[in-house]
């Protein structure tokens, strides 16, 4: 499983659902952009396009989203170093009082037209499906009062962040703040403010991964999560509502790279508490003694991840010392974990062998707030234990 590479969506994205009012969110835009970065202007909205939504949060409590852009004057891009400091959009969930507020939007036009250009070249697909995919978190709504738990998530290397919205809100609904990442240089577009659409251009599309591979990639986003929680934590927080999250319980989840991080994190910034590993390798991040008795989840497909699949999770489960599952989910692909998964839903009935995007994105949360709830919130979570019959997709190992 490279997590270097784009996936074709190509295939995936010519949909056929039902029509309704175009979303009315414009594109960001910027006076300037750094070097090597393009925005290709955006067609305007039809006046119907078709729209998806999200899976329906399963906690009890509405969520509500802010968007933070952080700048860590401290260090260079290390992709661009001439485009100046290191670059963060962050969107923050958290339980609310009411849902009320502004639906928030799933991405921009501009993001989403990036997005398929660079994930699915070719497709016959209005970008305004993509940007108007129904999310469930409202802006400007006031926060239910509390402490909570604070869940870190860092997307694939080529994603954006909102490839894991469903997740983040899932989580927020059931009481967390959720902190979701998008690295600057390191996703399919996305606009930050003043700046312009930045994409994985200088990145991803270079001849040969940057020196160090994968586990540079990993270790710098390691730096970036460091200096978020710095940001959302220190004497002088950036995001208002700050007084929500409780320092002594954070957590972190990945995708892909981005699950990859998430051990990358551990091993060098001890506030993360327990990691969650979607679909990633791992092992070149992992030092020789593990996490020590920190918690950590791996969950993955079955044709990529099971025992003798992947050669990192085989070296890395024995140094793993402290509380640990492998799971790997029967039927899935690589994009079952994420948001692109409905998308792909809408074309057609999956193809044989091949998970439902509703199914997906219905196991993953369920096991990532089971292992969260029970490791930040100590409450324990039986769907841990082993195999249920609800859940016949999902195979625990212990090799």
């Amino acid at each position: 499983m490279n997590s270097l590479m784009f996936r074709p969506l190509a295939a995936s994205l010519a949909l056929a659902v039902t029509a309704c009012a175009a979303p009315t969110t414009a594109p960001t835009t910027a006076p300037t952009t750094p070097p090597t970065v393009t925005a290709t202007p955006v067609a305007a909205a039809s006046p119907a396009v078709a729209r998806l939504e999200l899976p329906r949060p399963t906690g009890p409590d509405p969520v509500g989203r802010d968007v933070l852009y952080l700048i860590d004057t401290s260090r260079k891009d290390p992709w661009v170093p001439q485009s100046g400091p290191r670059r963060l959009m962050v969107s923050m969930y958290y339980p609310a009082r009411s849902a009320t507020g502004a639906p928030a939007p799933f991405m921009t036009v501009e993001e989403a037209a990036s997005l398929l250009r660079r994930k699915a070249p070719g497709a016959e697909l209005p970008a305004e499906i993509v940007s108007g995919i129904r999310t469930y978190a409202r802006t400007g709504t006031p926060p239910r009062h509390g402490r909570r738990p604070l869940v870190v998530l860092s997307p694939g290397l080529g994603l954006p962040r909102a490839s894991l919205t469903s997740l983040a809100e899932d989580l927020a609904s059931r009481g967390y703040v959720v902190a979701s990442l998008d690295h600057a240089y390191e996703s399919s577009g996305t606009v930050f403010p003043g700046v312009g659409l930045l994409t994985c251009a200088p990145l991803c599309d270079q001849p040969k991964p940057p020196e160090g591979g994968k586990a540079a990639i990993a270790r710098n986003r390691a730096g970036d999560v460091s200096f978020v929680l710095d940001r959302l934590t220190g004497r002088h927080p950036a995001w208002k509502r700050a007084d929500l999250i409780d320092a002594e319980r954070v957590g972190m989840a990945g995708h892909s790279l981005g699950g990859e991080a998430a051990s990358a994190t551990m091993a060098t910034d001890k506030r993360i508490k327990a990691g969650i590993n979607l679909d990633g390798t791992i092992s070149a991040t992992l030092p020789a003694t593990g996490l020590g008795d920190r918690p950590f989840l791996l969950m993955g497909s079955q044709s990529d991840h099971s025992p003798g699949k992947d050669d990192t999770w085989d070296s890395a489960w024995p140094t793993l010392r402290g509380w640990k599952r492998w799971l790997t989910v029967a039927q899935a692909q690589h994009s079952s974990f994420t948001d692109l998964a409905i998308p792909q839903s809408r074309i057609a009935p999956p193809a044989p062998g091949i998970i439902a995007a509703e199914r997906g994105l219905t196991l993953t949360p369920a096991y990532v707030a089971a292992f969260f709830d029970q490791h930040l919130k100590k409450i324990r979570r039986p769907l841990l234990d082993g195999p249920t019959p609800d859940n016949p997709e999902v195979a625990f190992h212990n090799p």
